[in-house]
């Protein structure tokens, strides 16, 4: 079988069912296909570089597990997507161990400084990210990048709604005092 396929029309097609027969070439394009855009979204949620490929590859496993729950017709990308950041979120309830948030706190810390993230690359945004805790930067990444409201985000990683905001402003605030100490505090 030809590997270089034209991936415009039917080899998307092609591919996948050779996904859902378990053949060796379409498994093999379909990563290659969508390794780049799926590693940023891991790396999103991973503490580093590592735990992001440990992320990816768990989520193409589970691609090629469930492909035959794909819908034709619908974006592959956005599927795939879908998984990767459920692979991270599992990822983050098998590393996490639940502690109870100080409540109190949370009704009391505000942020009431501009918004330092929007001045700032995409590679120094992840960075930052990465050295958040992964409760601080799940809620951030599901907020934030991926638009979730807190009650969802409640569900997903089964915290409550004011945990979820408290999470959210504590990422925020940590965020910015880390980008404090890497870029000098002129810039904030």
């Amino acid at each position: 079988m030809n590997i270089a396929l034209d991936l415009s029309k039917g080899g998307e097609k092609d591919y996948i069912q050779a996904c859902m027969r378990k053949e060796k070439w379409g498994q093999k394009l379909l990563y290659e296909e969508h390794y780049s855009m799926m590693l940023p979204v891991c790396l999103r949620y991973a503490n580093g570089h590592d735990d992001a490929l440990d992320i990816l590859h768990e989520g193409f496993i589970k691609v090629f597990r469930h492909i035959h729950k794909y819908q034709p017709g619908t974006s592959l990308s956005s599927w795939i997507r879908r998984i990767m950041i459920n692979t991270a979120i599992d990822h983050y309830r098998k590393q996490s161990r639940r502690r109870v948030e100080n409540l109190d706190t949370a009704y009391t810390v505000k942020s009431s400084d501009p918004d330092v993230i929007s001045a700032l690359s995409a590679q120094e945004i992840l960075e930052s990210l990465q050295l958040l805790t992964p409760a601080y930067r799940s809620v951030f990444n599901l907020y934030v990048i991926e638009g979730f409201a807190h009650k969802e985000i409640a569900n997903i990683l089964g915290i409550t709604e004011s945990t979820s905001r408290s999470n959210l402003v504590k990422a925020r605030n940590k965020l910015k005092q880390i980008l404090q100490v890497k870029h000098g505090r002129k810039r904030f």
